[in-house]
């Protein structure tokens, strides 16, 4: 029935990616938004879209850090201009594109401590923030992140929260936040913040870990998770009188069990929010012969939530997905350098002149 069945039932679908191509497509279908990470940046530069751009920074003498970043900033920043038109016709309740603050933060080698990295991310956030208006900045929910969300919001920065695993984090983080939106200089007409909920994730976490869910259960759990905290998120921001949505965000809705529908998703979380979905998923969506109808507040079956609540520790949970969320966007960093070393290569061996270093 296409995208616009599913936007119909009042869904925004962003696009998790920020490749032209990708975005060009999506953008006619009625995509309003896209995120970016280090695994995005890595593929487009892997796929060769990027290499004059790296050739130009080499040239320039930027060290490998400086070319990742400058990078990540040029391709949001090309996305934003392409869905500026939809942050100015809704007076900037969408339409942005968010760029996700260095992982190498949360690196233990990295060498800072939790003061340290709550600064950084400070600094960070205000270093890309500045002069962006349609641009959001990731900020994950680790220890750090959270610790510095209130003080970031206060600075005036728009902030997408990611990384959110379990409804402490989500509540840790609203609050955070909205102490500091209460704190900002120019009061709350512009303030707009979003919360990041990694749906799949959950559930192969619960595959792997909680073999124990019966039938009616297994595979619900993050679509469950999802919509409780999609539920509390709009319970707390109704009685507050402000202009923008304060929006959650459904995160890894591609599927990873390859017997679900890849629309799995996509049509469990129909209805509200923010559905930031790869571009597999929403050309999924884009053929669906079926309708998509408003299901994002309506819970599972109750035997299968009870079976959920009652064998699921949520602690673990949260523990184990963060561990293996901070670790893949490291690994993703890690790799996006590993392709500009590799370019640097090639522009020496073509007799460019470069400044080669990590920065």
């Amino acid at each position: 029935m296409s995208l616009a069945s599913l936007i119909a039932t009042g869904t925004k679908v962003w696009l998790d990616g920020v490749e032209p191509d990708d975005l060009a497509a999506n953008l006619a279908r009625g995509v309003t938004g896209a995120t970016s990470n280090p695994t995005i940046i890595s593929k487009i530069i892997a796929e060769g879209r990027s290499a004059g751009l790296i050739s130009d920074l080499i040239a320039r003498g930027l060290d490998d850090h400086q070319i990742a970043w400058q990078l990540n900033d040029e391709l949001v920043s090309d996305a934003q201009r392409m869905f500026l038109p939809v942050w100015q016709r809704t007076a900037g309740n969408d339409g942005y594109v968010s760029l996700e603050l260095d992982p190498m933060i949360e690196d233990d080698s990295f060498g800072l401590a939790h003061a340290g990295r709550v600064k950084r991310y400070l600094e960070l956030a205000g270093q890309w923030s500045d002069g962006h208006g349609n641009r959001m900045i990731k900020v994950p929910a680790t220890a750090a992140g959270l610790d510095a969300l209130e003080s970031i919001a206060a600075a005036g920065v728009t902030i997408n929260v990611t990384l959110i695993f379990t409804e402490r984090q989500y509540r840790a983080a609203r609050d955070a936040i909205w102490r500091g939106a209460q704190r900002r200089r120019n009061g709350l007409h512009e303030f707009k913040s979003v919360y990041s909920i990694f749906v799949s994730r959950v559930d192969v976490y619960t595959g792997e870990h909680v073999p124990g869910l019966g039938p009616a259960a297994r595979g619900m759990a993050g679509i469950l998770n999802a919509k409780r905290i999609w539920l509390a998120n709009r319970e707390f921001w109704s009685d507050k009188g402000l202009r923008l949505d304060q929006d959650i965000v459904f995160a890894s809705t591609g599927v990873k069990n390859p017997d679900d529908p890849p629309d799995k998703y996509a049509a469990a979380l129909a209805g509200g929010g923010i559905q930031t979905n790869p571009a597999a998923t929403n050309e999924a969506v884009e053929r669906s012969p079926v309708p998509y109808t408003r299901r994002v507040d309506r819970l599972p079956p109750p035997d299968a939530v009870r079976d959920i609540d009652d064998k699921v520790d949520k602690a673990a949970m949260e523990r184990v997905l963060m561990e293996e969320g901070i670790d893949k966007f490291i690994r993703a960093q890690e790799v996006l350098l590993g392709l500009i070393v590799q370019q640097r290569l090639t522009h020496r061996t073509q007799g460019g002149r470069a400044v080669s270093g990590h920065g």
